[in-house]
Order: C-alpha cells, then structure tokens, then sequence
C-alpha cells in the first residue's frame, strides 16, 4: 500500500470519526429537552440556573466558582444564585476558610429538584428502544472505552466488536 492510499484511507477515517462524533453530540444537545428539565424544575427559560444547579450537585462553589462552571460573569451568576434562592433551591453560607466569601449550597429542595433532573437524564431517548440487546452490548462496550483514561487503541475497538457480535 502506498503511502498517498494510506494517508486517503486515514481522512476517510478521520471524516467518519468526526461525523460519527457529531451524531453523538447533536443526540446529547438535543436529549433530555431542555424544557423538559425546565419544567421539572420550574426555573424558566435560562440554562444557567439548570447549569448552576448541577454544578452544586457536586458541592458548594463560592459565586466566582458558579461563574466560572456555568461560564458566566460574576454579576450574572449573582442573578442566578438570587432567582434559585428565591425558590428555595440554594442557600449562602459563609465561607469556613474566608469569612469574607459566600458558599453556595443545595437545600434539601435543591436535592431533591437533582433527583427529579436526574432521573429525567437517566430515561434514555427515542430511538434506543429500537436496537437490540447485542447493539447496546456494543455500544456501551464501544463507549466505556471512549470514556476509559488513557488513549484507546484499535485492538481494543476491534476486540470489543468481536466479543458483542
């Protein structure tokens, strides 16, 4: 095989991996509906208080923290923080470490808006109904080592097909 062939064969797989990529990601934007969270949570229409919300789930962040996860400025994350107060959702404490700085944390409200969230992200979409167990055998297979540390060689891919099929 000629070194022109190979570098063909290597942008034909580079485009299948970039369309392939993109299929997962425009399924991912598009599943769970934002408005279907929106509504479990009663927030309205901003994402950055949903966002705001599932970066708490992990554990307080001071208001620069919140700006900086849901990828805002530190006024409006201050908004967000005020309309999920007002709902109940959040709380501010003092800082244990720096008095002077605020922590924001879930109230037991906000844990359980999580739960509604999450299980709303755990129904999976339209569509998966349609493969068979031995497609989603190779799918989660394929996508557990996409997501494992460390570089993904194609024996392993190629393994992984061999053991689902």
């Amino acid at each position: 095989m000629t070194r022109q062939s190979t570098d063909r064969g290597d942008r034909a797989r580079d485009d299948q991996a970039a369309r392939v990529w993109a299929a997962m990601r425009d399924l991912t934007d598009r599943y769970p509906p934002k408005d279907a969270l929106r509504g479990a949570l009663n927030l309205g229409r901003g994402s950055g208080r949903v966002k705001a919300l599932l970066w708490l789930s992990e554990g307080p962040l001071s208001l620069s923290g919140i700006a900086d996860a849901v990828g805002v400025d530190a006024p409006y994350a201050t908004l967000i923080v005020d309309a999920l107060e007002e709902r109940g959702l959040v709380e501010r404490r003092p800082d244990p470490a720096d008095r002077r700085r605020k922590l924001v944390s879930l109230t037991s409200e906000g844990k359980e808006a999580i739960a509604r969230v999450a299980s709303i992200q755990r129904q999976p979409p339209p569509g998966f109904d349609r493969l068979s167990a031995a497609e989603l055998d190779t799918l989660e297979g394929l996508l557990r080592r996409l997501t494992r540390p460390g570089p993904v060689s194609q024996d392993a891919l190629d393994q992984n097909l061999h053991l689902s099929i």
